[in-house]
């Protein structure tokens, strides 16, 4: 029987795993998606095309592989169905590869209002949502309201009017509505509609299944370690799991099914929205990496907050990952720096030194760095190893023993072709 590989970021999400998965697909059966929802953005660049995924796992390119969107996913109908026909307008046949579990749940127009009022709520304190209301359909699912995909196939005008009528209530409470969702819906119903056309399954059967009959699966994670609901920067933090546990429930297999887990860094580190972030540049160095990284949300178009590479939170999301593989992305946005900086350890308001990953990063943490001296060449050319300036080499060098993990590929550009594999 095979394993399962997991693939996925362990920053705070914006870590490449889009291009990643289509480098890596040409090696498994299936690829499939377990958490997050449209709020997630993989962007893929070859052949001189340039695509965003949001919610359609990142193998549909490769034209002979299942594609799982799992029960752990939350998913726009009418978001989805934008996404998919704009995939089939440039020609990738989708209905019979793509496959959507009946267990996900849907997030409804009214799912994106409730995001709206309860952001307008919290003030000053706002979590920095993409508004696409992926908090509040997770809240339905944990709380057991939520509609599923799998209701769409038996007298679903009635439970979709029953949750309407139950957000509407919801949103009288908080004094949110002044709000029309007309057109919305109408556009939500057509991919109502759409989806019927897909392979509607229980995705846990079909995935066990495919390994029993030994076909290898990368499983897909969306955002990143440090937006996960239990060990992320919390409470700003996305509303589901997306550390490697997360593929387990997500997707319905038992751990032991897993095998290599490939976590997912840059060379640098990145944030979008509110949260603490204890590396952030505010100076001309941060604003140099995001213009140089085109540091900006794929789906929102949002300015990423950029600083350098954090190895204390890095040591804790491949300890809670199990973490075998890295994979090292825009490597190349450093070229132009004479020195780059790592953070080894984080200094808190008492003065105390730590090396590990606290309970509470939000207040007053200091990041300890140690400088390193930059590479003085265009990456972006280089195709092996052997071409890597020594500096570089030995950047790789000092994050593999200070993160006790490989790396096995680095990404030196955006195009599937800039892809170093490793000799491990």
């Amino acid at each position: 029987m095979e394993k399962i590989d997991v693939l996925l970021g362990l920053q705070w999400g914006d870590e490449g795993k889009g291009k990643v998965v289509d480098v890596l697909t040409p090696k498994y059966d299936v690829v499939a998606r377990f958490q997050g929802g449209p709020n997630a953005g993989h962007t893929l660049e070859f052949e001189g095309e340039k695509y965003v995924l949001r919610s359609i796992p990142s193998g549909i390119f490769q034209g002979d592989k299942i594609n799982i969107i799992g029960n752990g996913v939350v998913l726009a109908p009418d978001l989805f169905m934008e996404e998919a026909q704009a995939l089939e307008k440039s020609g990738h046949e989708l209905k019979s590869r793509l496959h959507i579990s009946k267990k996900a749940h849907l997030i409804m127009p009214t799912h994106r209002i409730l995001d709206q009022a309860y952001e307008a709520q919290k003030g000053k304190n706002k979590v920095g949502t993409t508004g696409k209301g992926i908090g509040p359909t997770y809240t339905d699912k944990v709380s057991r309201n939520g509609l599923r995909v799998g209701d769409i196939l038996d007298n679903f005008e009635a439970k979709y009017a029953a949750h309407k009528a139950r957000h509407e209530q919801m949103l009288r409470a908080l004094d949110f509505t002044d709000y029309d969702i007309t057109e919305v819906e109408k556009k939500w119903f057509e991919g109502i509609e759409y989806l019927r056309q897909f392979p509607l399954v229980d995705s846990e059967h079909e995935i066990n299944a495919l390994l029993k009959a030994n076909k290898s699966v990368l499983c897909e994670g969306a955002q990143g370690t440090m937006l996960d609901i239990d060990f992320g920067s919390y409470p700003f933090v996305t509303s589901s799991n997306t550390i490697c546990a997360g593929a387990c429930t997500g997707l319905g297999v038992g751990p032991n099914k897993i095998g290599d887990v490939y976590g997912i860094i840059k060379a640098y580190c990145t944030r979008v929205g509110a949260g603490p972030f204890p590396t952030e540049l505010f100076d001309e160095t941060g604003a140099k990496i995001r213009a140089i990284g085109h540091e900006y949300g794929a789906v929102t178009g949002r300015e990423r907050r950029c600083g350098w590479i954090d190895l204390v939170a890095l040591k804790y999301a491949i300890i809670i990952n199990g973490v075998t593989k890295l994979i090292m992305m825009k490597s190349d946005v450093l070229d132009g720096f004479p020195t780059v900086k790592a953070c080894v350890a984080y200094k808190l308001k008492n003065g105390e030194v730590i090396d590990y990953f606290p309970y509470d990063i939000s207040d007053g943490i200091e990041p300890v760095y140690k400088e390193l001296p930059g590479w003085n060449l265009n990456l972006s050319e280089v195709k092996s190893e052997d071409e890597f300036p020594q500096t570089f080499k030995d950047y790789i060098a000092f994050l593999e023993q200070e993160l006790e993990t490989p790396i096995a590929i680095v990404s030196v550009g955006p195009d599937r072709a800039q892809t170093i594999i490793r000799e491990k």
